[in-house]
């Protein structure tokens, strides 16, 4: 039983996630101080693009901090917390809510979901005591109240935050108002989409036939026939490069391509239309459209992104009850060599095309991935991904790439999260990861200090901006 005390205080070390030995502590400290001011790319995420063309105030705690952010619920939910109890998929008191989560923080020690939410409280909401049962109510009170005040709407943040560009994620079917309100807002920040077409590209997408024909509807394109639905395709991928789209992003549960005939696609389309297919033709198809996207992407320049390697919803009575991005998706092993070589035979050597990698497999690092980026031209490898997206895992991501792609064959960083508040500090957190790792090369007598520099300020601002044409 813990016992009644005062409340511990809140402390950010302004050494935090440097190197211990002191010497490589003081270079690490001397790169990150020269990019920490530096403006935020974030070139990929999944904000809501609507609050930021209303520029409504938040409503508290719970639905800001909270319910958005799987990395806390499916931590809450392994303890026996239930989903309804913080408000997801069910009416809750948010206050309780905020009480659960807080007489559970401690569940988060040593994880990056914690070093985030701390520099939130501390940096953003001025809190000098640590998030706990007794100081629950403190918390909620002083961020909800914070969150009322002009200063905390999502356009005055997005500017304190210094983010020079934030790139949301929309499906081909959305109509994309919310961007057109917002540049019709006549406000400066630049908030773009990116074209993710996994709805009307997955045939085992729940309401995926349904999805087809919206799509054409929205563009008037006949997507019962193989022609008509590759015409939908550019249609929507030229409307969202009109809305300042630079990229194409794919979450398929493998990374595998094909190149089909044109006899044989057009009778696998056949196939997925009459709902007369296997799971086996459902991956080839899949695997068909990532080169299709591929080719389409040469003609009309927008980057292309493959997100693979997570069976999802793998809690089947969670995605049943509550439905996607619950926090039950699972990595899974993943081939890249023989996965990418169709795409690769067309494509790989062309310098026009770009193509980033990321991988939850961190086997395929040093073996697949840094060997394959650091031969073809078109391609890059993106950083530390999801369950990766942690002190250890970027680490981890930096020693067994680096050796054979490089650094300039990275992106940079990039946040892909759905929690606003911490697009800053997880930047913040990769910006002293890179530092350190800078710095222990420089110790080592591997890098000499002016090009840390220069490298410093590549990962945390230069690479986003050129792999992403921004």
């Amino acid at each position: 039983m813990r016992r009644d005390r005062l409340a511990h205080k809140l402390e950010l070390h302004p050494d935090r996630l440097f190197p211990a030995e002191p010497g490589v502590r003081a270079i690490a400290r001397e790169l990150y101080d020269q990019v920490t001011a530096l403006p935020i790319v974030s070139p990929h995420g999944h904000t809501d693009a609507a609050w930021f063309a209303r520029n409504e105030p938040f409503g508290n705690a719970t639905e800001l901090l909270l319910q958005p952010d799987h990395y806390l619920f499916r931590m809450l939910y392994s303890q026996g917390v239930p989903l309804a109890a913080l408000g997801i998929g069910a009416a809750a008191d948010p206050r309780e809510g905020w009480r659960i989560f807080a007489e559970h923080y401690h569940l988060f020690r040593g994880t990056p979901s914690r070093l985030w939410l701390d520099w939130v409280f501390a940096e953003v909401f001025g809190l000098e005591v640590r998030l706990e049962g007794e100081t629950a109510d403190l918390y909620f009170d002083t961020i909800t109240a914070a969150l009322h005040h002009p200063g905390f709407q999502p356009r005055a943040l997005f500017e304190r935050f210094n983010i020079e560009v934030l790139a949301t994620t929309e499906s081909p079917l959305d109509t994309l108002d919310h961007h057109r309100a917002i540049r019709e807002s006549g406000w400066h920040g630049r908030v773009i989409t990116a074209y993710r077409p996994d709805p009307v590209v997955d045939p085992e997408f729940e309401g995926f036939q349904a999805n087809l024909d919206e799509l054409s509807g929205l563009t008037g394109e006949d997507c019962r026939t193989w022609g008509g639905y590759l015409a939908a395709h550019r249609a929507r991928r030229t409307v969202f490069k009109a809305m300042g789209a630079t990229s194409t992003d794919h979450g398929h549960p493998s990374a595998r391509t094909e190149d089909l005939s044109a006899r044989e696609t057009e009778a696998l389309f056949g196939r997925i239309l009459a709902g007369d297919f296997s799971s086996w033709d459902a991956e080839l198809f899949r695997a068909q459209m990532l080169t299709e996207m591929a080719a389409m992407s040469l003609d009309d320049g927008l980057v292309m992104q493959i997100h693979p390697g997570s069976f999802r919803n793998h809690n089947a009575r969670l995605f049943a009850a509550h439905g996607r991005d619950k926090g039950a998706d699972i990595p899974t092993r993943t081939d890249y060599i023989q996965a990418l070589k169709p795409l690769l035979d067309r494509f790989g050597n062309e310098r026009d095309f770009t193509l980033i990698l990321f991988t939850l497999d961190e086997s395929a690092y040093a073996r697949e991935l840094a060997p394959l980026a650091g031969h073809y031209p078109c391609l890059r490898l993106g950083p530390a991904w999801w369950f990766h997206d942690s002190p250890e895992g970027m680490r981890r991501f930096r020693r067994t790439t680096t050796e054979t792609a490089g650094f300039y064959n990275t992106v940079g960083f990039n946040d892909d999260t759905r929690a606003f508040l911490s697009i800053p500090a997880r930047h913040d957190v990769a910006r002293r990861i890179d530092c350190g790792f800078l710095a222990e090369l420089v110790a080592e007598h591997r890098l000499e200090l002016d090009e840390a520099h220069e490298v410093a300020r590549a990962l945390a601002y230069d690479l986003a901006k050129q792999a992403y044409r921004l």
